[in-house]
């Protein structure tokens, strides 16, 4: 069984490699553009399995399939709203909702492999897929839903933690972090990089590589050196939290 990734953002298609890792599954080939995988494809033989996300840095992965005749089985691994996901489940293995369940990760992993065996009995270990089909329902509007509560570990304990209590995200020694208005920190199991595709963008703003900050937790903001902007926020005082300069102007449209 030969399985590859192809999601742009890098920590997330690590993520996810890591989670295969655990249920026996390796991960051959990470691919992170459109271009990137038509080369690939073009080059090497198809795998029997693909971790598809639908939105890459240069395109909806969908082109990829457009160019080349691919064979390999789909499991989607998505952003998308669930319901607007649905009928994927007709055309595809599955889908998974980022950020991945490990618990469905599997249950997609054991399914794709009763339908591979199953195919391979029948002598037909293709499986197609109609991606126009699949490209037509993106078309359609529909919300795309964001999260409004996160599940920390404390020791043997879980605790969950609404977008209403954050007065920050922030990352520190290769960890990511929650802070809270009760000035708490508590320790995440995802990046910075994941939590910005799960965030609403009109309340929290990625400032820097290492604050992703509320609207409604600002303070005052201070004009500091180098045409960069410093946040005031209620509780936390660990570092100082900078608007770096290339997001100056984008932030300053953000909170108008």
């Amino acid at each position: 069984m030969t399985t590859i990734i192809i999601e742009d953002e890098k920590p997330a298609a690590r993520l996810l490699q890591r989670k295969l890792e655990k249920i026996n599954v390796q991960v051959e080939v990470m691919l992170h553009s459109v271009e990137e995988a038509l080369n690939w494809f073009s080059e090497n033989e198809h795998p029997d399995l693909i971790f598809l996300d639908i939105q890459l840095s240069d395109g909806l992965s969908f082109e990829i399939f457009e160019k080349t005749d691919i064979k390999s089985a789909v499991i989607f691994t998505t952003a998308y709203d669930e319901y607007a996901l649905r009928a994927f489940k007709l055309n595809s293995i599955d889908y998974l909702l980022k950020p991945i369940d490990e618990d469905d990760l599997e249950v997609a992993v054991t399914k794709f492999k009763n339908h591979f065996q199953l195919s391979k009995n029948a002598g037909n270990e293709s499986i197609q897929l109609d991606f126009e089909q699949i490209r037509k329902m993106l078309s359609n509007p529909f919300e795309k839903t964001f999260k409004k509560r996160f599940t920390v570990k404390i020791g043997q304990h879980l605790k969950v933690i609404s977008t209403d209590e954050i007065e920050c995200f922030f990352s520190e020694n290769k960890g990511t972090y929650i802070h809270t208005f009760d000035n708490r920190n508590y320790l995440m199991d995802c990046t910075l990089e994941v939590l910005e595709q799960e965030l609403d963008t009109t309340d929290f703003y990625r400032i820097s590589r290492k604050f992703i900050i509320p609207l409604k937790a600002i303070k005052e903001i201070v004009v500091y050196s180098n045409s960069r902007l410093k946040i005031i926020l209620p509780t936390y005082k660990e570092d100082e939290v900078i608007v770096s300069r290339e997001k100056v102007s984008d932030f300053k449209n953000w909170i108008s």
